[in-house]
């Protein structure tokens, strides 16, 4: 997902995706570790998918916080 389509989306569902990206990661961690893993470019994917999500909800809980010392 592009930074965009995540904006669009609710914080509900932000954090339910990283969640959802967490366990993603740690599985393709094990995969790794056995030598099960193929593809080792969807580690990257999945965590700079990561970081754009808590960057995303860092700006939300930013932009909150500056409203509320107004």
């Amino acid at each position: 997902m592009n930074p965009q389509e995540i904006r669009a989306v609710a914080t509900d569902a932000l954090e339910a995706q990283l969640n959802d990206a967490k366990e993603e990661l740690m599985k393709l961690r094990f995969q790794q570790a056995t030598g099960e893993l193929t593809d080792s470019s969807r580690l990257r994917q999945t965590r700079r998918n990561i970081a754009r999500l808590y960057t995303i909800m860092n700006e939300r809980h930013q932009a909150v916080h500056v409203e509320g010392e107004k």
